[in-house]
């Protein structure tokens, strides 16, 4: 008879599932974060997002012991670089998206990351050559389908969607092709902005436009609580992505613009036949793609076996 206190421990896939899990549904919620702030200006709400990432992801780094890392990215150019172009890449994404938030385009900002799994593939296509499987062809004109259907049926191109997908592409192209860590790449980001976010909020403060110390306390926590909402989600995605199949995280990531799409609804924002109709291509097309993403890499994994 087993003992019932005998727990069996976790193994390394099930950590990385539920890491997963946690970090796609934390940035599935974020808008909830952000209306919470929904009197506090787009740009004051970056600089904050900037600002609190850095004690936070340094506290971090400490525990992981990680600056040999940090130290290293740094000390070459190129690495110092790629990371300011990838820093001003995600501080437009940010902005873009704490925007179509407070604005009331929940709804678009999801299309945007439904979308940015196919324009990787037309990514790999312009940027790295690369050839379409038969598959992948069909998904990307779904997707562009819902694009046009969206624009002429409900009148509204959604820029702010396309935006945030060639945005979050750009900058997973170049996280990708730099070697540094998930988190040291992003202190290193979010120090090179800081400065610049530092001398804003001080001149919007000096002003009497900030609303940092200038209403509650709970208003000022919250936007202290930017930096650890910025910086905890992807610190368990990359738990995640050390132990997981890159098909499963394939999988995972659409938790993320799920529960955006949901809230959007719940906000009572519009929802349009053209919406509808635009979405459903779009969710067949990540579909198709998922699949044949889930089979290649199966067959690869049979190859190398062989």
């Amino acid at each position: 008879m087993s003992d019932p206190n005998n727990k069996t421990p976790m193994s390394d896939v099930q950590f990385g599932l539920l890491a997963g899990v946690f970090a796609y549904s934390l940035w599935g919620l974020f808008p909830i974060y952000l209306k919470a702030l929904d009197d506090v200006s787009v740009f004051e709400i970056l600089a904050h997002r900037i600002i609190w990432s850095v004690p936070f992801g340094a506290l971090l780094i400490a525990l992981r012991k990680q600056w040999p890392e940090v130290r290293a990215a740094i000390s070459s150019r190129r690495v110092l670089l790629l990371l300011m172009v990838s820093a001003l890449a995600i501080s437009a994404n940010w902005l873009i998206y704490v925007w179509a938030v407070v604005n009331d385009q929940v709804l678009q900002a999801s299309l945007g990351y439904y979308i940015n799994p196919l324009m990787y593939v037309a990514a790999g296509v312009f940027i790295l050559g690369e050839k379409l499987r038969p598959a992948q062809i069909v998904a990307v004109t779904l997707a562009f389908i819902g694009v046009l259907v969206m624009t002429f049926g409900a009148g509204v191109f959604p820029w702010a969607a396309i935006l945030l997908a060639i945005l979050f592409t750009l900058y997973g192209y170049l996280r990708k092709t730099t070697p540094v860590g998930a988190m040291p790449g992003l202190f290193i980001e979010t120090s090179l902005l800081a400065p610049i976010a530092l001398i804003f909020l001080f001149w919007l403060m000096g002003n009497g436009a900030a609303v940092f110390t200038n209403q509650s306390m709970g208003k000022d926590i919250l936007l202290i609580l930017a930096g650890p909402v910025t910086v905890v989600p992807l610190v368990l995605f990359a738990l995640s992505a050390r132990r997981l199949r890159l098909s499963t995280l394939g999988f995972l990531q659409y938790i993320g613009p799920t529960l955006q799409f949901i809230l959007g609804i719940y906000y009572g924002e519009t929802f349009t036949l053209a919406h509808a109709i635009c979405f459903g291509l779009i969710w067949t097309g990540l579909a198709i793609y998922s699949f044949d993403a889930a089979r290649a890499n199966r067959a690869e994994h049979i190859k190398k076996a062989v």
